[in-house]
């Protein structure tokens, strides 16, 4: 299921398999030459050019891999009902694929970034394993909560649109586009709430500085991951039979 879901999104086009490279690698390019080289944004006491480019980078990518995850796990069971209704397989495995065929795309998105960031002199360094933790940790979450929307928008269909617009929320509430520096103090405990504020500042301090994150920015994300990968395979096992009548 993973090689056709992969497969499907590049059938009939010309070049194939080849966009999944094309499509990340302008997606850099365009960060880069708009944010350094044409409006020459630049971070707080940072004097690299490339450096608001860079952490665009690191907060955009990440947050793409995770909505990509979040709001295809919300509707895989509607979009997979004659499959569900037809054929007797382990129901779970449908998050399950949509997480690894995503995960492709954001490998090779992130190689392609990595091998960006080392052609313009950052070379890795041990900090840099710690991806892994937080990939694990902000998916983990993105799983686990689109496995408890999916079931409930089965149910009721404003699942969907509700998610949608709390996204759109969710994107300007994490500091990815603007240094948190910028918002005014008496407002920044509002995005220490967000639990996506500490896992995309560990990627910025990972690939700006060469650090390691701050892990107890990361611990909320943490809890979350174990709560909603618990609540949601809990909420799809009560729903299952139910579930699939209603489709």
């Amino acid at each position: 299921m993973v090689s056709r879901d992969f497969r499907s999104r590049y059938l009939n086009s010309l070049l194939g398999s080849f966009w999944a490279i094309l499509n990340p690698l302008s997606m850099i390019l365009i960060y880069t030459l708009v944010f350094s080289q044409v409006m020459r944004a630049k971070l707080p006491g940072i004097d690299d050019t490339l450096g608001y480019s860079i952490y665009l980078c690191a907060g955009i990518l990440p947050w793409q891999f995770f909505t990509e995850v979040l709001l295809r796990c919300q509707n895989v069971f509607l979009e997979q009902s004659a499959l569900l209704k037809k054929v007797s397989f382990p129901r779970t495995s449908l998050p399950i694929y949509i997480f690894l065929s995503a995960g492709i795309n954001y490998i090779i998105l992130m190689v392609l970034f990595m091998v960006f960031l080392a052609f313009v002199g950052r070379w890795p360094n041990w900090s840099w394993t710690s991806i892994i933790v937080l990939v694990t940790l902000q998916q983990g979450f993105a799983v686990g909560l689109g496995i408890f929307l999916g079931t409930l928008h089965v149910f009721f269909r404003d699942v969907g649109h509700v998610l949608g617009v709390v996204l759109q929320f969710w994107f300007w509430l994490t500091p990815m586009v603007y240094p948190i520096e910028v918002v005014p103090e008496n407002y920044r405990w509002l995005l220490g709430l967000n639990p996506m504020t500490g896992i995309v500042q560990g990627y910025q301090k990972v690939f700006l500085h060469n650090q390691w994150p701050n892990w107890w920015t990361a611990l909320p994300m943490a809890v979350l991951c174990v709560l909603f990968l618990f609540i949601g395979y809990k909420t799809f096992t009560a729903l299952d039979k139910e579930m699939v009548d209603e489709l």
